[in-house]
């Protein structure tokens, strides 16, 4: 099988890594070409963590979105998700709507956003596919490494529909991602937009002051913070009820996913769990109010959350409140460009679902 690994940050470098060694044919492509210089340099990706250490190369390492998907078994998306609609719409213009596409990870909202921008532009949506996360906790020390720090011991995935060749696909790299329902499901699992937003806002003076000079899941997470994070955690829950979905709640997600431990006691609180977290706690926080605890978690992450929260009808005051001080905090800043700066971040126009009503929504992700 030959993946097309589009995007060589934390979780394409990673995803390179793991598959590699799992004996895949993979490329790899990166909008810029600068940030594919070093690993040329290296004559590959240099990795350590826990996949080991060592160093990997794919067979092509291009800026080049026609060369790396050509003759591709699977498109293997590993972007961050604010660029989701840019990349859908170059796949569009390039003719791609044969070989599936999985988004690793799709966030909240991603399958329908990707989806949404080919229609948009006339073209045939690929067979889609979402992970609820990423499937690597991963960080690039250096521009030529990767070090990888967690890898998912179990996820949620699902498919819009005809995408059973997408999700087959995902499946067949990843085989502890486990089916959901549908993509609402796999995108009210994703843990980053309970998980990151209320230490980024409460944390938002130290950001600035320290320009990232702390840790984010320890010295950023005292048990006040943690318990913004329940309350917004308890939202999430509710409106995946609205939908008929019994998730997990965060502690528990955290804890199937590998990033809380296993052994971690749950009357100690949600904030000292992932306190405790090997896989997370040396991570620093923001450096800026630019980063993607910002700019992908409010406008990826709340905001579709709240689309589907209108939808649903549940009333979600925690997470409304965060949105609404995040637009003044960060103003315009925080939109991404690319098509979908139009629609001011994954609005439920972009995803394609303004108009609809909860059973219209429900018919459409699983007819």
């Amino acid at each position: 099988m030959i993946v097309a690994v589009l995007g060589a940050g934390n979780g394409g470098a990673a995803a390179l890594v793991e598959l590699i060694q799992q004996g895949f044919r993979t490329r790899l492509w990166n909008r810029s070409d600068e940030t594919l210089r070093p690993f040329r340099q290296a004559g590959g990706i240099r990795y350590t963590g826990v996949l080991g250490e060592g160093l990997v190369a794919p067979e092509l390492m291009t800026a080049n979105l026609a060369a790396a998907i050509e003759d591709a078994d699977v498109i293997l998306v590993c972007l961050p998700t604010l660029a989701h609609g840019r990349i859908a719409e170059a796949l569009a213009a390039l003719g791609a709507n044969a070989a599936p596409v999985v988004l690793n990870p799709g966030h909240t909202g991603g399958a329908l956003e990707f989806v949404a921008a080919f229609n948009r532009q006339g073209a045939e949506p690929p067979p889609t596919a979402e992970f609820s996360t990423l499937t690597y906790v991963a960080r690039k020390p250096q521009p030529d490494r990767v070090l990888i720090t967690g890898a998912a011991k179990q996820l949620r995935v699902a498919a819009m529909p005809g995408g059973e060749a997408a999700l087959h696909a995902a499946q067949t790299l990843y085989p502890a991602a486990r089916t959901a329902a549908d993509v609402i499901a796999t995108g009210l699992a994703n843990v980053n937009m309970v998980l990151h937003p209320p230490g980024a806002m409460l944390g938002a003076a130290w950001v600035e002051s320290s320009r990232g000079g702390f840790t984010f899941y320890v010295e950023g997470l005292p048990d006040g913070v943690g318990r913004i994070m329940t309350a917004l955690d308890d939202e999430r829950l509710a409106v995946a009820r609205c939908y008929g979905h019994d998730l997990p709640d965060l502690f528990t997600e955290m804890q199937s996913i590998g990033t809380i431990e296993s052994g971690a006691d749950p009357s100690a609180g949600l904030a000292a769990a992932v306190r405790n977290g090997a896989a997370n706690r040396h991570i620093k926080a923001p450096d800026s109010l630019s980063h993607r605890y910002y700019r992908e978690d409010f406008w990826y992450g709340i905001k579709p959350f709240l689309a589907f929260a209108a939808i649903g009808g549940a009333p979600v005051p925690v997470a409304a409140s965060l949105m609404k001080l995040a637009e003044i905090l960060l103003g315009r800043q925080a939109i991404s460009e690319g098509r979908s700066a139009s629609f001011e971040g994954r609005s439920a126009e972009a995803m394609g679902i303004d108009g609809l009503g909860k059973d219209e929504l429900l018919e459409w992700v699983r007819s």
